[in-house]
């Protein structure tokens, strides 16, 4: 039996595209595979339809890297609606709880250092989390909703940006993976005496890739544009590894990784980069300026993770 061709082209890299509202993450990837004509393509990091922004498209080789972009940081900018509780936790959502308390800048600033650095969060029960094999929102449609356990999250700043009338504050977050503004938005304002819902949401970063690289979905190609849009719009697959440590191999040190052998770290003596983590770091292994693949310093050893 003769095996099926793939659909669309074979093309590799990464395309940036700024979200618009309305859509699901997923909404967004299957248009972009179609308007490229592509064979396969993902997402780095789902954005809720309510968002805007950075959103990473993955095509072909670049679907590997993903769990790097994933890992990196990310950069937020939303919006807090103080005195409705809603049951998404974002506009989309039900009114479920009002307050009249409207807390002041000093006691908003004042309650933001509990949600900096490592803290436990308890997702939205409008998200993806799977509970005993099902999702969390399919649950929650149903009339089911989920208890979710509080899970750890790594918050490095959140910051009140402006606040343009009582009902309303502007925050920047930098976070680590897994961490939802929803649950910021939720918590914060329950920590301020009342209750609140992301109004606006918007993400700036996501590792390597920022605000001013974006293209906007719409952007794309124009009405009556039918032929796929050209490759040349693509990043190249390594652009995902830009904000990992590199370090530079012999090309035998480079043969011995790709053929799946780990390198003592004493023989890479004055070459392993001051901001990589000797204990479970990856570093991007480069030879002649080529990347070669990713690596995991750990045990005294450079352990080859991905070869590319």
């Amino acid at each position: 039996m003769s095996r099926r061709k793939p659909k669309g082209r074979p093309l590799d890299g990464w395309l940036i595209i700024d979200k618009p509202p309305g859509m699901t993450s997923t909404d967004v990837v299957n248009r972009v595979k179609r308007i490229f004509d592509a064979q396969k393509a993902g997402h780095g990091g789902t954005l809720d339809p309510l968002a805007t922004g950075v959103l990473p498209i993955a095509f072909g080789a670049a679907t590997k890297t993903v769990p790097y972009v994933m890992d990196g940081t990310k950069l937020y900018r939303f919006t807090l609606k103080l005195g409705e509780g809603r049951d998404t936790d974002d506009a989309d959502g039900e009114v479920i709880a009002t307050s009249d308390v409207r807390p002041t800048d000093d006691q908003i600033r004042a309650a933001l250092p509990a949600f900096r650095g490592d803290i436990m969060q308890i997702p939205p029960i409008y998200s993806a989390i799977k509970v005993a094999g099902e999702r969390a929102y399919d649950m929650a449609r149903e009339g089911r909703a989920p208890v979710l356990e509080a899970r750890p999250a790594r918050v490095d700043r959140f910051e009140l940006i402006e606040r343009t009338d009582a009902d309303t504050a502007v925050f920047e977050v930098a976070s680590g993976k897994g961490v939802y503004m929803r649950s910021l938005a939720r918590d914060l304002a329950q920590a301020c005496g009342t209750v609140g819902h992301v109004a606006a949401l918007r993400r700036l970063r996501v590792g390597p890739f920022l605000e001013a690289a974006s293209i906007p979905l719409d952007k794309l190609r124009d009405a009556e544009d039918t032929a796929p849009a050209s490759p040349d719009l693509l990043l190249p697959v390594v652009t995902a590894l830009a904000d990992i440590p590199a370090l530079a191999l012999t090309e035998s040190e480079a043969a011995d990784l790709r053929h799946g052998q780990a390198i003592s770290l004493v023989a890479l003596m004055g070459r392993i980069p001051g901001n990589s983590d000797p204990d479970g770091g990856l570093v991007r292994a480069m030879a002649g300026g080529r990347v070669i693949g990713l690596a995991r310093l750990e045990d005294g050893l450079m352990k080859p993770e991905r070869v590319l």
